[in-house]
């Protein structure tokens, strides 16, 4: 009876210590290609004999992830996240945990450690180191009828002269100077691009975003237009700006704004859309939806689902004018066809509802669902290059160029340069897949032919 009682306290101290190696925080990165690194952390803890987790995304702001379930037997341990169709596995060696990440098919090795886990630097090549062979000074200019102040960046080819100058608009979300996403800086390889061939550059953070007062959140694209146009009224009070020929340069969103504010300004020399919209908001959600997740190797019968869900929420957006009402039966839609999953926990079904219609319920994006940029167009009459990259899942080409084009001509506009380059994505990267995900995994910020492409038109526009 000793010995067995001896044995049984051995075995109960096992299981305790095996518990306590178990429990706590693991931290660990997620290397999906070599520049492209994402920070995971698991919490697990014990109560009684079952393990509980959450998972934190800190490089993706995002924490306290619910998991489905957390097994650990023999070492082995196994975290299950269906909702992200996601699984962790891995086996206890030490002080460590060794195993693989895997989500929607495809495995990542993910090692987990007690310690607070540090990316290694990517490398960028194309980020311009100073010093600069340029002019670059710091400024900041008012949006009075906002009663905003917004801070950028001008850069001259030389502190002294006269220079033609392009207003660089940013994509949706908010961004600074320098659009920085991804652990790119696309703005400042564009501006520095474009200072080096003769041609001046004024780049701003987005209101509310870093040195811009204001507020983001509660701003539409109409908003961000009037920041344009206080950009070039700040502009013409330089004496080195030729006040004849200051251009627009946007992207994505901000390829939406530039023709807002041209169609209204004669003072716009030329525009630039760097994956500009032709289609409306709400289309061009679920059509980017659509070829993301099949691009992403999603599978067809979860494509279509969200599709239909997709539209049938499009369709109350436009068809609702009272917000309260609007909420409700966004609410009854995703968790009416979240319960359908019997997978899925109740908590689980209302934190992705609630996720997503805070997502649809700001000002900006119920505006831009709304948002038909075609009859903006049609007012456009200053010369217009249109680019696009041939595996832009965001922006399609194949459904907005033409659009953006026929828009122009429509409205008269015979000045207008149309460019898809084949290999492209969304950021004019060249890439493999064109998924957001893949974004920050190429070391390429811009492609060279992007950048040559849109400074030659612009040298032959203004010169």
């Amino acid at each position: 009876m000793k010995k067995l009682c001896t044995f049984g306290m051995a075995l109960l101290f096992g299981i305790t210590a095996m518990a306590q190696q178990i429990t706590g925080d693991w931290n660990g990165v997620l290397r999906i290609q070599a520049s492209m690194q994402l920070r995971i952390v698991f919490h697990i803890t014990q109560t009684g004999d079952k393990y509980l987790a959450t998972m934190d995304s800190p490089d993706q702001g995002a924490k306290g992830i619910p998991v489905k379930s957390t097994e650990f037997t023999n070492s082995k341990l196994t975290i299950a996240l269906p909702d992200l169709m996601a699984e962790y596995n891995g086996e206890l060696q030490g002080d460590s945990i060794v195993g693989t990440f895997k989500q929607r098919g495809i495995s990542f090795p993910l090692n987990l450690t007690r310690h607070a886990s540090e990316k290694q630097a990517v490398r960028r090549p194309q980020e311009p180191i100073p010093p600069f062979p340029y002019y670059s000074e710091e400024v900041t200019f008012p949006n009075k009828p906002a009663g905003i102040t917004l801070a950028g960046t001008l850069t001259l080819p030389k502190k002294e002269g006269i220079f033609p100058v392009a207003i660089l608009i940013t994509g949706s979300g908010p961004q600074n100077r320098d659009e920085e996403l991804f652990g790119h800086k696309p703005f400042l390889v564009i501006a520095d691009y474009l200072t080096r061939n003769g041609i001046a550059v004024l780049r701003y953070d987005d209101r509310g975003v870093a040195k811009s007062t204001g507020n983001f959140q509660t701003a539409l694209s109409t908003d961000f237009a009037s920041d344009v146009e206080s950009a070039i009224a700040y502009l013409k009070t330089r004496k080195e700006i030729d006040r004849k020929k200051i251009g627009l340069i946007g992207h994505s969103e901000g390829g939406m704004i530039a023709p807002m504010v041209a169609a209204k300004s004669k003072e716009v020399r030329f525009i630039v859309m760097l994956a500009g919209t032709g289609m409306r908001g709400d289309q061009l959600i679920i059509l980017q939806q659509e070829l993301i997740g099949r691009a992403s190797g999603a599978p067809e019968k979860e494509i279509e689902m969200w599709k239909d869900i997709s539209t049938k929420g499009m369709n109350l957006v436009l068809q609702t004018s009272d917000q309260k009402r609007l909420k409700e039966e966004l609410t009854q839609l995703l968790t009416e066809t979240l319960q359908k999953d019997p997978t899925k926990q109740k908590e689980a079904i209302d934190a992705m509802a609630n996720q997503q219609i805070s997502q649809i319920m700001t000002p900006g994006m119920l505006f831009f669902i709304k948002y038909d940029p075609l009859p903006a167009l049609t007012k456009v009459k200053c010369p217009v290059l249109a680019l696009n990259g041939e595996k832009d899942l965001q922006v399609p080409p194949k459904e907005n160029i033409p659009a953006i084009e026929s828009a122009l001509k429509k409205g008269g506009n015979k000045q207008v340069t149309i460019r898809i380059f084949p290999g492209l994505n969304h950021l004019f990267q060249e890439c493999k897949t064109g998924i957001p995900g893949e974004y920050g995994t190429i070391e390429q910020t811009i492609a060279p032919v992007v950048l040559e492409t849109t400074t030659n038109w612009i040298k032959q526009i203004v010169k």
